[in-house]
């Protein structure tokens, strides 16, 4: 059971989480410098929301960043006065990493009044709010009290919303407000909820849950929670159907179903995405954790254009750190991924696999040769071993971002009824829960 949002069992954050506010300062802010506080701590987020994501980032290399924009926060603070407005004039442009640090400066200084302004930006656009509930994500506990209390008291739905956001985000049970909150007819305000009861592990909820989404069939919101909090049947079929209704990525979704289906349902599932969806039918592979399809994996290798998502399949699988192996290869020399410097190119989108290591075929295939013997079998195979409780935590602690992720969900469907660890909180935070020491190493 998570502590009610009023109890003193919530933990204040270790010293590096925020400056204490009130600090008084010694001598007047230098402009120059505070304006770069403000603009470092809003790019470091943006940034930041890249590397929560990246398949080559681990909780080391997290924890370096939080730390750098953690600093340029508390020089926001040390600011006072004057670091808020530098915080707030970025809100020109209602970006996410703005609307952070807008928000997370008001929280730390206990501005009320700047905090209500600020969130009254949250309906504007989705940006504004993402930014919002990172802010409420970031700060830590004490300072949080009072504003999360008056989210969940309020009228308006939206700020409601952010109240349920802000307990999700740190484990904190919202009491009565979630239960009425997954009987609202308000989408926002219901998406909020749901997300919370399953982020918790609320399964007392899961007949409210379930009747949100008899009411909504097509609510993948509602079979995607409902899943987390145990159910097998009207759930997992509704999560299956939206999982695979587009061969198109499906980032929230397709994982839970591939995990949480028998292994020859989800088989069967990915080789009609196969002729359509190549990409995303070897990625989901990985996911899949059939040590069987290895093979398999080692021959698109050889393919450019499923060459890195294969690689990265093949370590979800078997754990195998391509790069620290020495199992990878340059990239082809005509290689032309993403954005380019010739204005007449109307292609501007990202390359989906930067940062994936370019396998070697033949120095993968040998050292499976090697290693096969372990896990040739294996259906259910997830970074070398089988997803056990002990496992799937050893993975949290020393896995990539990607890894830790689908980690934190496999433990929920291995054990419903428990709080779905965030790999996105801030690091000191995911360092304590996991009983690391507070800086890596």
């Amino acid at each position: 059971m998570q502590a009610p949002l009023s109890s003193t069992r919530l933990q204040a954050e270790p010293a590096t989480a925020m400056a204490p506010p009130g600090r008084a300062l010694q001598r007047p802010p230098i402009p120059a410098i505070v304006q770069q506080h403000a603009d470092d701590a809003l790019h470091l987020r943006h940034v930041r929301s890249v590397l929560v994501r990246a398949p080559h980032v681990r909780l080391l290399q997290l924890g370096r960043l939080d730390e750098r924009l953690d600093a340029h926060l508390d020089g926001l603070a040390v600011a006072g006065a004057y670091g808020l407005a530098r915080a707030q004039a970025a809100l020109e442009q209602l970006g996410c990493g703005e609307v952070f640090a807008a928000f997370a400066a008001a929280l730390q200084a206990q501005d009320t009044a700047v905090q209500h302004r600020v969130l009254a930006l949250a309906p504007a656009a989705p940006e504004a709010w993402r930014g919002i509930v990172s802010a409420l994500g970031w700060t830590s506990a004490p300072l949080l009290r009072e504003p999360v209390r008056a989210l969940l008291a309020a009228a308006s739905p939206w700020q409601r919303a952010l109240g349920l956001d802000a307990c999700r985000l740190h484990h904190v049970d919202p009491g009565p407000a979630l239960a009425t909150a997954l009987r609202a007819d308000d989408p926002v305000l219901r998406l909020a909820a749901l997300r919370t009861a399953a982020a918790l592990g609320r399964s007392a909820l899961l007949p409210l849950v379930l009747a949100a989404l008899e009411s909504a069939p097509q609510d993948a919101a509602a079979a995607h929670a409902a899943c987390l909090l145990g159910d097998r049947g009207a759930a997992l079929r509704a999560l299956e159907q939206a999982a695979f209704a587009t061969p198109a990525a499906c980032d929230l979704l397709r994982p839970l179903a591939v995990q949480a289906l028998p292994p020859q349902q989800a088989r069967a599932q990915l080789r009609q995405l196969m002729p359509v969806a190549p990409r995303e039918a070897v990625r989901a592979i990985g996911w899949l954790g059939d040590a069987r399809l290895v093979p398999w994996l080692i021959e698109r290798m050889e393919d450019v254009a499923l060459a890195r998502v294969a690689g990265e399949a093949f370590s979800t699988i078997t754990g195998a750190d391509l790069a620290a192996l020495d199992l990878e290869r340059p990239a082809p020399a005509d290689l032309a991924t993403g954005p380019n410097d010739d204005p007449d190119d109307d292609n501007v989108a990202l390359d989906d696999d930067e940062n994936l290591p370019w396998p070697d075929p033949a120095r993968v295939q040998r050292w499976w040769q090697a290693q096969a013997g372990t896990l040739a079998g294996a259906t259910r195979c997830f970074v070398g071993a089988a997803p056990t409780a002990e496992h799937l935590g050893q993975v949290l602690r020393t896995g990539s971002q990607r890894q830790r992720a689908l980690a934190a969900q496999q433990l929920v469907l291995l054990q419903p009824g428990q709080a779905l660890f965030n790999v996105a909180a801030p690091t000191w935070r995911q360092r304590r829960l996991l009983g690391l020491p507070a800086r890596g190493g």
